[in-house]
């Protein structure tokens, strides 16, 4: 279940965000058109993936000077396997560490996206800090997480709440490129 906070970057998350203990499961920067993969997708060959376009290079850059700016540490940062993902993730915060249970599962709605959800649910669930854990995945896995729709480059900023559920406590609007 998750519990919805409707609070958007107001100086208040920031705060929040400062003392640490929240994840922030972002959705990759703007790519080049187009909805999922092409045909002949595979993972590792970013020449057979929808990839970052300049313009998404560039908010991913902002989006990571803007937590910066913002004083907001960053313990972790874990990235679906997917290019769009793992640059956006090494742009905006320097590394990330590549993680299958981030991974898109576009198209497959079969036990395999369940455990992926639960994976990613349960790690929220155990993180307590120091500083915040970053989540660089893909629209359909933060959708069914919260049941929101994020758009390119937002981040929604998640915690278990005291009675274990999911709380989305706000949400961080994409950076313009």
């Amino acid at each position: 279940m998750l519990v919805v906070t409707p609070a958007h970057a107001d100086e208040a998350l920031w705060s929040a965000l400062r003392n640490g203990g929240y994840v922030l499961l972002m959705r990759h920067a703007a790519t080049e058109p187009g909805i999922g993969d092409p045909p002949q997708f595979k993972p590792g060959d970013c020449k057979t993936q929808r990839n970052l376009s300049a313009a998404g290079r560039e908010q991913a850059a902002k989006t990571g000077q803007r937590l910066k700016d913002a004083d907001i540490s960053i313990s972790t940062v874990l990235s679906s396997r997917w290019c769009r993902c793992l640059d956006t993730a090494t742009i905006a915060f320097g590394s990330a560490t590549p993680d299958p249970a981030l991974d898109s599962f576009f198209g497959d709605r079969s036990a395999q996206s369940e455990q992926q959800t639960a994976a990613v649910r349960a790690r929220i669930q155990s993180f307590r800090g120091p500083g915040n854990l970053v989540m660089v995945t893909h629209q359909v896995n933060i959708t069914a997480l919260t049941g929101e729709f994020p758009g390119e480059g937002e981040i929604f900023v998640v915690r278990t709440s005291a009675q274990g559920s999911l709380q989305l406590t706000g949400r961080i609007t994409p950076v313009k490129p």
